[in-house]
């Protein structure tokens, strides 16, 4: 493993979701269509994946302020439930009413997911969710700009975000998918933290190992990415950067539910300081902690375990992934 140091970051980081949500997520036996499923277990949280990334910081320890548009009611019920976690809220007031999330977690790991569209967002709420962001990021160690873009909003408008941030001297990592991604890639976001799905869209073919998904990465941080996190979900992660490639993997006993793991996974990467191993390593033990527990709970330090993680710089590009992309 290579030696490079890890400046653990102070600060405090920020979070972009510009499409929020409120989670219900419900524990099954198993999904079957068309019948009465009685649930085993069920919860309530705010979502979306910058809110769930400062659901995260916090869980850590961290101070994190979460900029999100908020509207009708269930919007008032994120920022109650936000505030109840210890979360500082920046709350841009929208007309349209947030949207309200299912999702059906199975005994045997498996996740089914119905996400609404949400409202869409008016000239004036654009601007004014833009102008929060720059008000908030002051003291912000990082802005971390994660999720689905609303309606109203351009796919250029993670782009601009990162021009901004970079503006006022913060490092901005974001995680997105799609023609936001590769609009945003112009503007040299300092991180980039793609899935195996979204690394292979990204650069437009199948991803079958992983010096595939190496391949991939490198190609993401020569269209302006300063550094690549990718999950490559039970595979591991592979963080690609100016300093060097590192691939982590972690053992993990019993999958309970992914909701919001890898949004735990950024997250312990930004409070170990954004670059190098010893990032990687946290990131991964975050998303290792994060799929053993319920619905989208978010793991503290002591359900941690680092010695669990395993970080190289030989990267095993011959290891075919366990879901290859397509």
């Amino acid at each position: 493993m290579s030696t490079t140091s890890t400046t653990i970051g102070t600060g405090m980081i920020l979070t972009v979701t510009p499409n929020p949500s409120l989670d219900r997520t419900y524990e099954v036996p198993a999904l079957e269509r068309g019948e009465v499923i009685r649930a085993s277990g069920e919860r309530m949280d705010p979502g979306g994946k910058g809110v769930n990334v400062s659901r995260a910081v916090a869980a850590a320890g961290r101070r994190t302020v979460a900029v999100l548009p908020l509207g009708g009611a269930p919007g008032a019920l994120i920022a109650d439930l936000l505030d109840a976690q210890g979360i500082e809220v920046a709350p841009v007031p929208v007309a349209g009413a947030t949207r309200s999330n299912i999702a059906l977690a199975e005994s045997d790991g498996v996740l089914t997911k119905i996400n609404a569209p949400g409202p869409e967002l008016s000239a004036e709420e654009q601007e004014l969710l833009l102008e929060t962001v720059r008000e908030q990021s002051r003291d912000a160690d990082w802005i971390a700009c994660c999720g689905s873009l609303p309606r109203g909003l351009a796919p250029s408008w993670y782009a601009d975000v990162v021009a901004r941030a970079h503006a006022g001297g913060a490092r901005i990592a974001l995680d997105t998918s799609g023609r936001a991604l590769l609009e945003a890639l112009r503007a040299q976001p300092d991180v980039v933290k793609p899935n195996a799905e979204e690394l292979a869209e990204a650069v437009g073919r199948p991803l079958a190992t992983v010096g595939d998904a190496l391949k991939a990465a490198e190609e993401l941080r020569g269209m302006g990415a300063r550094a690549v996190l990718a999950s490559l979900g039970a595979d591991g992660q592979l963080l690609v950067e100016d300093g060097g490639a590192w691939f982590a993997s972690a053992r993990v006993a019993t999958v309970r539910s992914n909701v919001g793991a890898g949004d735990s996974s950024l997250a312990g990467f930004l409070v170990a300081g954004g670059s190098g191993p010893k990032a990687l390593v946290s990131a991964v033990a975050h998303g290792a902690a994060a799929v053993q527990l319920p619905g989208s709970v978010m793991p503290t330090p002591a359900d941690l375990d680092p010695t669990a993680v395993t970080v190289t710089d030989v990267v095993p590009v011959d290891r075919e992934l366990t879901e290859p992309v397509s």
